[in-house]
C-alpha cells in the first residue's frame, strides 16, 4: 500500500515543479517585455481620472444616504438599502482604483490618497448605519446620529484631487 501512495505523489510533484518552472519563465518574459513596464503617463492619468470621475459621482448618493441616517425620527429601511448600495459601489471603485497599474510616482501617490479617501467613505457609511440602526439606542447615540449630515471634507478632497489631475 505505501508504494502505491508514493508513486501517486510523484506525478503531482513533477506537475508542481513543471508549473513552477512555467511560472518563472512567464515572469521572466514579462520582466523583459517593454510593454509590461507600464502604460505611458497620459494613459495612466486617463485611467486614474476615469475611476476618480466614477468615484466622485458615487459620492452623491453616498452623501445623501449618510445624511438620511442623521435625519430626526426613525430611519427607514430604504435608507439602510441606500447605504448598503452606496457602500458596495465604493468598495468596487476602490478595488478598481488600487488595481490600476500606475508607475509614475505622483500618480501612485494620488492613487494611494484617493484610496484612503474612499476607505473613509466606506467607514462613514458603516458608522452611519451603526448609529441609525443601533440595537441599544441611547441619548448619546441619538445625539451623534443627528449630527450626521453627509460625507464631509474627505468627499470635497476627492473632488479637488480629481480636478487637480485634470489640470495635469
Amino acid at each position: 500500500m505505501p508504494a502505491s501512495s508514493s508513486s501517486a505523489a510523484r506525478p503531482l510533484a513533477r506537475t508542481g515543479a513543471a508549473l513552477r518552472r512555467r511560472a518563472a519563465h512567464l515572469l521572466a518574459r514579462l520582466h523583459h517585455d517593454p510593454a509590461s513596464r507600464g502604460l505611458p503617463r497620459r494613459a495612466q492619468v486617463r485611467a486614474l481620472l476615469a475611476v476618480l470621475d466614477e468615484a466622485v459621482a458615487a459620492q452623491q448618493p453616498a452623501d445623501a444616504a449618510v445624511a438620511a441616517c442623521g435625519e430626526p425620527g426613525p430611519v427607514s429601511g430604504r435608507t439602510a438599502q441606500d447605504c448598503g448600495h452606496a457602500g458596495s459601489v465604493i468598495v468596487r471603485l476602490r478595488a478598481r482604483l488600487l488595481a490600476l497599474p500606475l508607475t509614475q510616482p505622483d500618480l501612485v501617490a494620488a492613487q494611494a490618497y484617493a484610496g484612503r479617501l474612499l476607505a473613509y467613505d466606506q467607514w462613514m457609511l458603516r458608522q452611519s448605519l451603526d448609529l441609525a440602526f443601533s440595537t441599544h439606542p441611547d441619548a448619546r447615540t441619538q445625539e451623534a446620529r443627528q449630527r450626521l449630515n453627509g460625507l464631509g471634507r474627505p468627499a470635497d478632497d476627492l473632488r479637488r484631487l480629481r480636478d487637480a489631475l485634470r489640470a495635469v
